[in-house]
């Protein structure tokens, strides 16, 4: 089985919506620039009150990906 090492970062996804859509808003925007998107794991949602009401879902998520070999698998 050939061996796998993983980058991670974390991002902060935002939707008018839900906690899900920003979410997927994260991992849409970081799939634009990187490759190997894995696997992702919310580390806490929080939101945004304007004027008594919710305003905006914000979701942090660890994001990762796999990193690419420099070598040629054998």
């Amino acid at each position: 089985m050939p061996e796998k090492t993983f980058k991670i970062i974390e991002l902060c996804g935002v939707s008018e919506k839900s906690y899900a859509e920003a979410t997927k808003n994260a991992v849409a925007k970081a799939s634009q620039t990187l490759r190997n998107l894995d696997w992702f794991e919310v580390v806490s949602q929080r939101g945004f009150i304007q004027n008594g009401r919710v305003a905006e879902f914000q979701v942090v998520l660890k994001v990762g990906f796999r990193l690419e070999s420099t070598t040629p698998a054998d």
